[in-house]
C-alpha cells in the first residue's frame, strides 16, 4: 500500500537540504526515484515553508517499509548536520496516478 510522508523542517535551511541531498545521493541530485538510496521512491516535493523558515517536504513512497528503510538512511544525515527531524505525518494513499 503507497503512503503519503508529511515532513515539517522548522530549522532546516535550503543550504542544509541541499547538502543532505547531496550525501543521500553521493552528489547525483534528484534527478529520479533511482537516485534516492533505498528504492520504493514514488514522488517527492520540497520547497520553503509559508512563513520563509524551514522546509517542507512530501513523499510518496510505495510502502511504509520503504520508507523506514530511507529514514534509517536519512536520519543520521539530519543528526549530522545538526537538523531536528519532526515526527512524520504519515497516511495511506486512496489514489496515486502516475
Amino acid at each position: 500500500m503507497a503512503i503519503i510522508v508529511t515532513l515539517d523542517f522548522p530549522d532546516l535551511s535550503q543550504a542544509q537540504y541541499d547538502e543532505a541531498v547531496d550525501r543521500l545521493t553521493g552528489g547525483a541530485g534528484l534527478n529520479s526515484p533511482a537516485d534516492w538510496p533505498v528504492r520504493g521512491l514514488v514522488l517527492h516535493v520540497s520547497g520553503p515553508n509559508p512563513d520563509g523558515r524551514g522546509w517542507h517536504v512530501t513523499d510518496v513512497w510505495e510502502s511504509r517499509e520503504a520508507f523506514e528503510q530511507f529514514g534509517a538512511v536519512l536520519l543520521p544525515i539530519l543528526r549530522e548536520l545538526g537538523v531536528e527531524s519532526a515526527p512524520p505525518l504519515i497516511c495511506e494513499a486512496y489514489a496515486v496516478v502516475r
